[in-house]
């Protein structure tokens, strides 16, 4: 369960620091259905830029922003749709757009689940404790986005071979960033950071999005809400929802998959990582160059027994593909190749965490056999607004890009197999949640009674979780009434 316990004395103060500083928060409520926003706010965002350092920018903490990057307020949930022309399978294939959140990617929301329910709470003081975000991406950008919202001070950790466009864009909001050893796959690396931090005695709090159950608690309610608002739509017609595709990464974006198991019970979760570190498929090891998607272990958010594929991408695949849906070459043999034009002018949605994960929902409509009666669901974490450097460093590692290399690429699409894709079986899946032994309690002092739990008392430890946010909702409502700003 997340600690709700109310912190008077801080509390207090914190209500007002807040009304001091300007400052209300949304409710999940708000996030899943904007419409709700107090008008005041939406006044505001008329003229607030997405990425502005205003309060009011927090309740843009939703799938539902106007797709604009300035005075846009909401509307329907921001997706795109990657038809068979596009990937080589039958089935349609929906991605979550991630780009019209603030910082452009949705791990914002996921930062703002692990903090306000400990600012509401009391148990976080904003003027006296500093705000670590240990993150291999996306996790710390929104972690510092959201403490530069609170007027906190902020830690932002992440791996050195992240995108140039990461650390420029932090330099500007977090007090202090510390990049660690290595890639994506170097987690054990930033965990190693935390517990310096720790012993150092100065005032913080880790909010570590691997085992901060309000990261996949934000995940079950809004980002579940949004893909739930949208296959109405599809299932309207007639079309059958096969399966919510999520990169492994701190196993946050798969509470949207409990959610949708929920309501739909017959859908599977398909977990995606990158061939070159297979931590669920083979318990392997290595390094990769799909952004943002740390692995080498199992994160202790990540609900086990209710995953039900396992699916490998070779990072050459997002590599070559981000090329081809970006270089004007690549959009020009992709709508010769049937693709329409209106979507190739908009592949830059995708990131190359958001490709890799439309390679896995490929593999797994293919593994299944799936139709043109069947969607499935994705997410595009982020989109190429925060890996323009990444094509400069292609060109000059393998030249300009040619027609016959996009008809290449167009052929490595079509040629995605069912390969390095598992069914998973009871056992399977426990195998997998086992190895959260070896990370979580020898190396970082969790409870193996707590383990056990997850496994063995499954519905009532998760759900009792997910249950909360209305909870977490009644909190924040009487914050907000206590500031008296709205």
């Amino acid at each position: 369960m997340i600690d709700l316990i109310i912190h008077p004395k801080t509390l207090e103060n914190n209500i007002a620091y807040c009304r001091e500083k300007g400052i209300t928060l949304p409710t999940f409520a708000m996030m899943k259905n904007p419409e709700t926003v107090p008008g005041k706010i939406k006044d505001q965002l008329k003229t607030t830029g997405l990425w502005d350092l205003c309060s009011a920018n927090l309740y843009r903490i939703t799938w539902n922003n106007e797709p604009k990057d300035s005075g846009g307020l909401f509307g329907g949930v921001n997706h795109f749709v990657l038809p068979p022309e596009l990937t080589g399978c039958r089935a349609s294939i929906i991605m979550l757009a991630g780009r019209w959140f603030p910082t452009g990617a949705h791990k914002v929301g996921a930062t703002f689940g692990c903090l306000a329910p400990a600012l509401v709470t009391g148990q976080f003081d904003p003027q006296k404790t500093k705000a670590v975000w240990p993150s291999t991406g996306n996790y710390c950008r929104g972690g510092a986005y959201i403490s530069a919202l609170l007027a906190c001070n902020a830690i932002a950790i992440l791996p050195e071979e992240m995108s140039r466009e990461r650390f420029e864009w932090l330099k500007t909001i977090a007090g202090q960033i510390i990049a660690t050893p290595g890639c994506e796959s170097n987690v054990k690396e930033i965990f190693d950071k935390c517990w310096e931090l720790k012993k150092s005695g100065e005032n913080l709090r880790i909010f570590n999005q691997f085992d901060e159950m309000g990261n996949p608690l934000w995940h079950y309610c809004v980002t579940g809400h949004a893909v739930e608002t949208l296959l109405k739509d599809f299932l309207a017609k007639g079309k059958r929802f096969a399966g919510y595709v999520s990169s492994s990464g701190s196993g946050g974006t798969l509470g949207a998959g409990y959610y949708l198991k929920q309501k739909f019970p017959r859908c599977k979760i398909i977990t995606a990582e990158a061939l070159q570190c297979p931590t669920l498929l083979n318990n392997g090891f290595g390094a990769h160059r799909i952004e943002g998607i740390g692995d080498k272990h199992v994160p202790w958010v990540h609900n086990c027994k209710e995953t039900n594929f396992v699916v490998a991408v070779d990072d050459e695949v997002p590599m070559r593909l981000l090329r081809l849906f970006n270089e004007p070459l690549g959009r020009q043999a992709l709508a010769e190749a049937g693709v329409d034009k209106s979507l190739t002018e908009n592949l830059d949605l995708l990131g190359i965490s958001g490709i890799g994960n439309m390679a896995a929902a490929i593999k797994f409509a293919k593994y299944n056999e799936l139709t043109e009666d069947d969607v499935v669901v994705s997410v595009a974490t982020d989109s190429m607004q925060l890996y323009g450097s990444r094509l400069g460093e292609l060109e000059q590692e393998l030249g300009v890009y040619t027609e016959a290399q996009a008809q290449r690429d167009i052929e490595l699409i079509n040629a995605i197999t069912i390969d390095h894709t598992k069914e998973l079986s009871y056992y399977d899946r426990k195998a997998i949640h086992n190895l959260k032994y070896y990370t979580w309690i020898e190396q970082q002092g969790r409870n193996v009674e707590e383990l056990n739990d997850q496994w063995y008392d499954h519905d009532n430890y998760w759900y009792s979780i997910f249950d909360q946010a209305d909870t977490i909702d009644a909190l924040i409502t009487d914050f907000n009434d206590r500031v008296g700003l709205l």
